[in-house]
């Protein structure tokens, strides 16, 4: 009977202590989504910082070059795009705007009657001066929030880089000698493709943003600046971020005409076709081997479980799942997986 009852307090404890285990890593689930993201910019960054190592640059300037990059493409954004789309929201704020459009939603049709009358009922219910103090100071919170989830992520990627290969050595020290290297390979075999996903979805992001962009421009699409921009961003949204990009383009090719309207979806699925069969297979491959509907699922499963702001991550925690499942169940070996090059050399940067 003793015995029996300590076997039922261990147990007891043990469960006790993988609830409250699992109760505060989803308390945490913001920082862990965050430090997971800070392994996926490093993983990206990573085959670069090695090949300027290759070459004699050592690893702290190389990954000071990449920061600088990355803060210089943000600037060249901000210099370039963001002054034009304020100007087009202005535009669109502006009383004579309203007044057009009020008098076109009276004379319009159809749907794009529907598009005006909503657009037109929105810019009438505007809050006033007085109205916005208590939503600015809420929205620089946040703002503030933002930056601190920004500089954290980039400092703990920062972190993993130098730190990366101790703490594979640390986690192959606690298996069985037969099996560290096929972790290894295994652990390898993640970072190369999330380092390729991320870094195809950045030039997938600024060749789709610009091409639409200007696009639009061409068939004289109405603020073509901001839904050329807002295009490429919800390029990070897996199957839904592409379909609600042409939504929002025809919608405002509607307060134009239909023509333009009809001329902006063209645009919209023209470059989805030349994304999808001519730039997806030569930029990302295979890079994480996940077949749409799995795309789909995990999209709509990480956004029900951890919210919106997760939904970019999905496609990345799917393809960890996806690889441990391969190697662990289908017992493939991760050292023979092919992965495709994405402005650097995959199999240079394992060496």
């Amino acid at each position: 009977m003793k015995e029996t009852a300590k076997r039922a307090a261990i147990a007891t404890l043990v469960v006790i202590g993988i609830v409250a285990v699992a109760l505060a890593l989803w308390k945490l689930k913001l920082v862990i989504a965050l430090l997971f993201l800070a392994f996926i910019i490093a993983a990206a960054m990573c085959p670069g910082i090695e090949a300027l190592r290759r070459r004699g640059v050592p690893r702290s300037i190389g990954l000071l070059i990449h920061y600088l990059g990355l803060f210089a493409l943000v600037g060249l954004f901000l210099w370039a795009v963001v002054p034009r789309a304020i100007d087009q929201v202005q535009s669109a704020l502006r009383a004579d705007t309203r007044a057009e459009i009020h008098q076109e939603a009276k004379h319009s049709k159809g749907i794009r009657h529907e598009i005006l009358t909503a657009l037109d009922k929105r810019l009438r219910n505007l809050p006033k001066a007085g109205e916005l103090v208590h939503p600015a100071v809420e929205a620089t919170k946040r703002a503030f929030e933002a930056l601190l989830g920004v500089f954290f992520t980039l400092a703990v990627a920062a972190y993993w880089i130098f730190e990366r290969d101790r703490a594979v050595d640390f986690v192959a020290s606690l298996l069985p000698r037969p099996k560290r290297k096929r972790m290894r390979d295994t652990w390898d075999l993640i970072d190369l493709k999330l380092g390729a996903f991320v870094r195809g979805q950045l030039l997938l992001i600024v060749l789709v943003g610009t091409v639409l962009s200007l696009a639009f421009w061409a068939v004289g699409e109405p603020y073509f600046i901001l839904v050329g921009a807002f295009a490429g961003l919800v390029e990070i949204v897996p199957v839904i971020g592409p379909i609600s990009a042409g939504v929002l383009a025809i919608g405002v090719g509607f307060t134009d005409s239909w023509q333009t309207a009809l001329a902006a979806g063209l645009c919209v699925f023209a470059v989805r076709m030349l994304e999808d069969y001519l730039i997806v297979p030569r930029v990302l491959g295979d890079a994480v081997g996940l077949s749409p509907l799995l795309v789909l699922v995990s999209v709509t499963a990480v956004g029900i479980l951890f919210g919106g702001y997760a939904i970019v991550l999905a496609v990345p925690i799917a393809a960890v799942l996806v690889t441990l499942l391969d190697v662990v169940v289908r017992d493939k070996d991760p050292a023979a997986e092919d992965v495709p090059t994405v402005l650097f050399p995959a199999k240079e940067a394992e060496n």
